[in-house]
């Protein structure tokens, strides 16, 4: 789903709208109409230039949603905007200080939104600059940030995860932060390395599919929350023009919808991602509605990842 950039701003609230529609339709989504264009009205003033993308996910928790992503303009407050607008509820819980605290402390390239059809606003990302990633352990030392953050940095040391971050995602809903590494991994992860850092922080034995994936991941991302001393979820993703390619076997859901993709523009790229859990695993897959030269530096992608099939 891929599509040349509207000129006005009402042709590009209606145009993803109107995508938003088919790939509900598709993958029988129920959802509110008037929600979403409520959303799409707020943040939408510079839809016209913004990168755009969908997820979708497995697990029967996930399968009656499907998410939407998009950058805002730099001069936006995209937190204030969601209070005042009662997309979210004010609280004195740390998340609602984050966002403030990262954009005082660190040099702040853009801001997306990330919100689902059905459950609404959920998570605001904050890309930094890739000439000036954040050391791991100033952004610990955020007074609002998780503490498992700061008791987790000899672990990030140790599996070789990374020294720097590049972009962060913060889950109002859930009350998580997701931490992408800025430095990915060369040549992927082993699969002891993956068994070794799911054991270690209680996570489900990884499948065969998310060893085999980890070979070919380009980054791993962690989620941490305020409840738990230790990562709540480790990520691996893979970048791909074609997720057919990959060494496994997509779900239904998520085959279905990579179908669709597919048919409305050939060429469109994909970020298919693994979560671990200590239930086990799940699969998430981002299609990008509208690319742009800056999608690999806010995606941390390596030069060239997307120039081919992985």
């Amino acid at each position: 789903m891929s599509e040349a950039a509207p000129t006005t701003r009402q042709d590009a609230v209606q145009a993803l709208y109107s995508a938003i529609e088919e790939a509900a339709q598709l993958l029988e989504v129920e959802y509110a109409r008037d929600d979403v264009l409520r959303i799409l009205d707020l943040y939408g003033g510079d839809l016209t230039q913004a990168l755009v993308a969908f997820r979708v996910a497995t697990g029967a928790r996930r399968a009656g949603e499907l998410d939407c992503r998009f950058t805002v303009p730099r001069d936006v407050d995209p937190y204030q905007l969601a209070l005042e607008n009662g997309l979210l509820e004010k609280t004195d819980h740390p998340v609602a200080r984050l966002l403030a605290d990262l954009s005082e402390n660190c040099p702040v390239e853009g801001y997306g939104i990330d919100f689902g059809v059905v459950g609404g606003f959920k998570k605001i990302w904050v890309v930094l600059p890739r000439t000036a990633l954040q050391d791991v352990t100033k952004l610990a030392g955020l007074p609002s940030m998780p503490p498992s953050l700061g008791a987790s940095l000899d672990f990030i040391a140790r599996h070789g995860l990374g020294d720097t971050v590049g972009l962060l995602g913060i889950d109002y809903r859930s009350r998580t932060v997701n931490i992408y590494f800025g430095e990915p991994p060369a040549g992927g992860i082993a699969p002891e390395s993956v068994r070794a850092m799911l054991r270690e922080v209680d996570q489900a034995e990884p499948s065969e599919q998310m060893l085999r994936l980890g070979r070919e991941a380009f980054g791993v991302y962690v989620t941490l929350d305020w409840d738990s001393p230790v990562i709540a979820r480790i990520s691996l993703a893979v970048a791909t023009t074609d997720p057919a390619s990959l060494p496994v076997e997509l779900d239904d859901r998520i085959g279905l919808f990579v179908r669709h993709v597919q048919r409305a523009d050939p060429n469109t790229k994909f970020v298919y991602a693994v979560a671990s859990t200590p239930d086990g695993e799940y699969y998430k897959l981002q299609s990008y509605y509208r690319w742009g030269a800056t999608v690999p530096e806010i995606m941390q992608l390596p030069e060239g990842a997307l120039a081919d099939p992985v």
